[in-house]
C-alpha cells in the first residue's frame, strides 16, 4: 500500500459525523516514530506524574491542617468559591487524584519538556480512533489497537452506569465521547450538563472544568453522592488538580526536601528535567536586595524591558478560567511586540488576586518530518511536536497503577510557535 492510499484508508475510516464539532485536521500518511529510549521514558512517565499528583494533594492537605506553610493552600485556593474549596477538603475525597492524566510534552533538541498537565483532557476518543484505524493498517501503535479503550474502561471497574457529563463549554469534545461510549456498550451514555439520572452504584465521568461549575446543576448532588462512595466520580471535585502553579511549586527552593522525600530523588530528578523552569507571578514587592531565581528581574515590571530575546517566555493563566485550555490566555513573550507584551504582563498582574498566571521558559520544539492528504497528493511537511500520551489509573489506593493507553502527536508546521490542534496540523498516532 503507497502511502498515499494509506491516506485515503485513514480519511474514510473517519466516524460519520466526525469526532470533534466544527474541527479537522491534517490526515497524516504514518505514525509518528519515537524511537525505544522515548518509548521506555513515556512508559515510566505514567508512575512519575501519578506520584507527582499524590504528593501535590498531600501537600495541599498538610498546608490546610498546618503541617506545611499556609501559604500554599492559600495561593491553590485563591480565586475559588468557597463551596469548591469544601469540596477539595471534604474527608470523602482525602486521597482521591483524576484517574486519567494526560501531559502535553514537547519534543526538543534535549529531550522533553512537559508544558502542563491535564486532568480533564479532550482527545481520548479521538487517540483511540488514531489507534485503531492506523493499527488495523498494521502499524504497532503505542498502546495497542484497544489500549485507549479499554484503558478508559478500567477507571470504571466493579460500578454500575457510566455516565459522561460533557458540558456546553466542553461540546465540541462531545462527538468523539459519544463515538466511544457507543463502542464501549449501553453501559456508556454520555449526557448533558442537565442531566439528573445518577443512581447509587453508577460512575460519573466528570468532562468539564470547574470554573463550568455553576452550569451544571446536579454537580453538587454528585459530589455529595461520591464523598459518600455511593458513585464513582472522576476527576474529583479538586480544583488543586487544575492548576498548573503546580510546576512553580516543583522549582520552589522551600519545597525541595518535600519533593524529593515524597517523590523520590529518581522521580524528583526526572520531573525537573522534563519541566521548564517555572515561575508564580505574585506581584507583592521583592526586598531590593532579592531578585527572582533565573530571570535576575526585581520586579515582575522589569518584564516589560526585556528584549525580544530575551523574552523566550510563556506567559499563561493558571486554572479555573475559560481561557485556561485550548491554547487560550498563552502568550509566547517573542512573539509580540512590546506593547502587546506589556499588555499581557499587566493582565497577568491585575487578575492575581483571582486567576495567578504562571512565567515559564520556552523550550523550542525540534523539527520533525511528516506527509499528510491533500486531496488526491501527498504533501511534505516539516513541523514541530506536541505529545500526548493517555494513562488510565485503575484499582484503589495504593494498588492503584496507571498504564499507558496511546499517544496522540499533534504536528503543526514549523513556523507555528505554540502548538495545538489547529486546522493546519497533522495528527497521528505514535509508534516506537
Amino acid at each position: 500500500m503507497t502511502d498515499l492510499e494509506r491516506a485515503q484508508q485513514v480519511k474514510a475510516a473517519m466516524p460519520v459525523g466526525g469526532l470533534f464539532a466544527g474541527q479537522n485536521w491534517r490526515v497524516g500518511t504514518r505514525p509518528l516514530a519515537l524511537g525505544g529510549a522515548m518509548v521506555r521514558d513515556l512508559e515510566m512517565l505514567g508512575r512519575v506524574l501519578l506520584q507527582f499528583y499524590r504528593a501535590s494533594n498531600l501537600l495541599y492537605r498538610r498546608s490546610v491542617e498546618g503541617r506545611m506553610p499556609g501559604w500554599i493552600a492559600d495561593l491553590v485556593d485563591q480565586g475559588k468559591p468557597a463551596e469548591l474549596v469544601a469540596w477539595q477538603r471534604h474527608v470523602g475525597f482525602k486521597s482521591d487524584v483524576p484517574r486519567v492524566i494526560r501531559p502535553d510534552v514537547l519534543l526538543t533538541e534535549t529531550g522533553i519538556a512537559i508544558s502542563e498537565l491535564d486532568s480533564v483532557p479532550g482527545g481520548i476518543g479521538l487517540t483511540h480512533w488514531l489507534n485503531s484505524t492506523y493499527g488495523g493498517l498494521g502499524e504497532p501503535v503505542l498502546g495497542g489497537v484497544d489500549g485507549m479503550l479499554r484503558g478508559f474502561e478500567s477507571i470504571f471497574a466493579g460500578t454500575g452506569r457510566v455516565r459522561l457529563v460533557v458540558s456546553e463549554e466542553s461540546a465540541s469534545y462531545r462527538p468523539e465521547m459519544e463515538w466511544l461510549a457507543g463502542l464501549l456498550g449501553s453501559r456508556f451514555e454520555v449526557v448533558r450538563q442537565d442531566f439528573d439520572g445518577v443512581e447509587d452504584g453508577d460512575s460519573v465521568y466528570r468532562f468539564f472544568e470547574l470554573f463550568d461549575l455553576a452550569n451544571v446543576p446536579q454537580a453538587g448532588k454528585w459530589f455529595g453522592a461520591a464523598a459518600e462512595k455511593r458513585i464513582r466520580l472522576t476527576p474529583p471535585p479538586k480544583p488543586l488538580f487544575e492548576e498548573k502553579l503546580w510546576m512553580g511549586l516543583l522549582w520552589n527552593r522551600n519545597l525541595r526536601s518535600y519533593w524529593r522525600t515524597e517523590l523520590g530523588e529518581g522521580f524528583l530528578d526526572r520531573l525537573l528535567k522534563a519541566t521548564p523552569y517555572t515561575w508564580v507571578m505574585d506581584p507583592s514587592p521583592l526586598p531590593p536586595h532579592a531578585a527572582y531565581p533565573g530571570l535576575e528581574l526585581t520586579d515582575w515590571q522589569q518584564l516589560k524591558g526585556l528584549s525580544q530575546r530575551e523574552r523566550d517566555l510563556i506567559l499563561k493563566v493558571s486554572g479555573f478560567s475559560p481561557t485556561a485550555w485550548g491554547a487560550r490566555g498563552v502568550h509566547l513573550g517573542s512573539d509580540l511586540s512590546s506593547e502587546e507584551w506589556s499588555v499581557a504582563v499587566d493582565g497577568a498582574l491585575k487578575a492575581w488576586g483571582t486567576n495567578p498566571h504562571l512565567l515559564q521558559r520556552y523550550h523550542k520544539p525540534r523539527g520533525v518530518e511528516t506527509a499528510w492528504l491533500d486531496g488526491g497528493t501527498v504533501q511534505p511537511m516539516t513541523g514541530r511536536v506536541r505529545l500526548c500520551p493517555y494513562y488510565f489509573v485503575a484499582g484503589d489506593g495504593d494498588a492503584a497503577r496507571p498504564k499507558l493507553g496511546g499517544v496522540m502527536a499533534t504536528i503543526c508546521p514549523a513556523d507555528k510557535k505554540i502548538i495545538h490542534g489547529m486546522t493546519d496540523a497533522v495528527i497521528v498516532p505514535c509508534v516506537e
